[in-house]
């Protein structure tokens, strides 16, 4: 069985600490801050034996050689970037899979925020861990790749089953909602997903981790597909273009 231990970090990062319960091996997802990840390992009375980088982004990777220097912990990250992932020891892509004890996750490929971008899907947990491919209500900027690129990665989560749980690395929820109501206003579950999203902040509450199903159904990056969407966007028939038009609207938001 697996716990995630979900923490804040830095400004507007989430930690996340995955614990196998059968065998104790925990592994950090990312290592925003490497003082708060070793803390909130202790706090769990859990060590840190592996790290999973999605990216190289110092907010991402940033943590691991000081973990690994305190824990010996193995890290595991994407093999297109591996020269920029600090103390790298396995280098994965598309296809390949990692184990946390007795758990099995499968590496996906999701290029387009960086060129090697990864997930880690866990099938029997029905877990991912997308970093900054996927947010509640939006998806990662387009940095190092092009809008093909990033919308066929988003297309992969997307076939993911409907009742994954999606664990993104930044509360963004409350912006991406704000804007997504402006790109798809008459969507009823957009609806009701932007006004839990005020609420919950309001009261200073998490929107992270969400679901995918829900995910399907309001965040206009991975409705790109849709035909009405297309129509509103006036890029009828591609899907591409409408993510294009929709991220590049977000961007000056």
């Amino acid at each position: 069985m697996l716990t995630v231990h979900q923490f804040p970090c830095l400004s507007d990062n989430y930690g996340f600490l995955a614990h196998d319960e059968a065998t104790g091996e925990t592994t950090a997802i990312d290592t925003p801050d490497a003082e708060k990840y070793l803390s909130e390992a202790q706090a769990q009375g859990w060590t840190i034996t592996q790290i999973w980088n999605t990216h190289w982004h110092p907010d991402h990777a940033g943590g691991n050689q000081r973990i690994k220097d305190v824990t010996g912990c193995h890290i595991v990250g994407p093999k297109g970037e591996s020269e920029k992932i600090p103390g790298i020891d396995r280098a994965v892509g598309g296809g390949d899979v990692v184990k946390l004890g007795n758990l099995e996750a499968t590496v996906i490929d999701v290029p387009g925020h960086t060129l090697g971008h990864v997930a880690y899907h866990m099938p029997s947990q029905s877990t991912a861990f997308v970093g900054d491919a996927l947010f509640a209500l939006g998806c990662g900027r387009v940095f190092e790749g092009d809008p093909a690129m990033m919308w066929d990665s988003l297309s992969r989560l997307k076939a993911l089953p409907g009742d994954t749980t999606i664990y993104c690395a930044h509360e963004y929820t409350q912006a991406n909602a704000r804007f997504a109501i402006t790109i798809d206003p008459d969507n009823t579950a957009l609806q009701a997903y932007v006004n839990e999203v005020e609420e919950k902040r309001a009261k200073g509450e998490w929107t992270v981790p969400t679901i995918l199903r829900r995910e399907r159904d309001a965040n206009p990056f991975l409705r790109a597909d849709d035909t009405g969407l297309q129509i509103a966007m006036g890029h009828a028939g591609d899907p591409v273009a409408t993510f294009a038009e929709i991220r590049g609207r977000k961007d000056r938001f």
